[in-house]
């Protein structure tokens, strides 16, 4: 019945730290499993819920570990952040973000305008994503706008954002955590994974149907809970953050639980092998 099911499978998306590599080490069968995806005919896309760098930074990074992408096969919580702002509210161009850098460039490239840290230079809404670089200065200028009923935004509802080093990283989810105690909103919108949003651009994107779109990655509460938000094929692997237990504790089953995108690699090459009639 699963090997029927992965015989539709058409397009995968991957999540990527704890997925594809840990940190800035890339795991040992990627290339092999993405290789097999491109001999079976299967697209691939990688999607990552950490807006801070743009497309061609992901391109880079992932061009260091060996890998060679396509631009469009880049997907983060700023393009579906962009996404949503371009369908739903088309008359906003006027943001203050708190970001990155590479995170404004990215907006500013779809037609956004960044605005200053000024009383006077007012935005059409408050975009907030992964900033390793917060200042509080801009912290208390987006709180501002906030108590103004400006519309708000979170690239992404993560608390800390994966790491190999010996810190916590505070992540899109602490620093709106601190806005609502000063301004007593949360975000209008939450973007990023587990809004099903990323998994409908790529099925819009690629012509695809629900059923043909596969979504891969390590953490339950994001990666499978949005692909169960958009009734796609969920498969955890367990070579990142989320163990059995947690699928014990989680409310809802992964489709799949497996060990790693090497093993997922393998069930697709079985679901797609040629089954020759026997000779009479």
């Amino acid at each position: 019945m699963m090997l029927e099911r992965l015989r539709k499978v058409k397009h995968v998306a991957l999540d990527m730290d704890g997925t594809i590599y840990n940190g800035d080490t890339l795991f040992p069968y990627t290339k092999n499993f993405l290789k097999n995806l491109d001999e079976m005919g299967i697209s691939y896309s990688f999607l990552t819920n950490n807006p801070s760098r743009s497309t061609k930074d992901y391109l880079l990074h992932l061009e260091k570990m060996g890998l060679k992408i396509a631009e469009n096969e880049i997907y983060t919580s700023a393009h579906a952040t962009i996404s949503y702002l371009t369908d739903h509210y088309p008359d906003v161009k006027r943001i203050f973000f708190l970001g990155t850098p590479s995170m404004i460039s990215e907006f500013e490239q779809s037609g956004f305008h960044s605005v200053a840290d000024d009383p006077g230079d007012e935005p059409d809404a408050v975009v907030v994503g992964f900033d390793p670089a917060l200042s509080y200065v801009r912290l208390t200028r987006a709180a501002w706008w906030i108590r103004k009923k400006k519309l708000y935004l979170a690239t992404n509802p993560d608390y800390v954002c994966p790491t190999d080093q010996p810190v916590v990283l505070v992540d899109c989810g602490s620093i709106c955590a601190a806005l609502e105690k000063a301004t007593g909103r949360t975000p209008d919108v939450v973007l990023g994974k587990p809004d099903p949003e990323m998994l409908h651009g790529i099925k819009r994107g690629n012509g695809l149907k629900q059923e043909e779109i596969a979504m891969v990655g390590d953490r339950i509460y994001t990666d499978l809970l949005m692909a169960q938000r958009a009734n796609t094929l969920g498969v955890l692997v367990l070579s990142g953050e989320s163990t059995l237990q947690d699928v014990e504790h989680a409310g809802f089953v992964p489709d799949i639980v497996i060990d790693s995108i090497e093993s997922f690699g393998e069930l697709l090459v079985q679901s797609h092998a040629v089954i020759e009639e026997p000779e009479n």
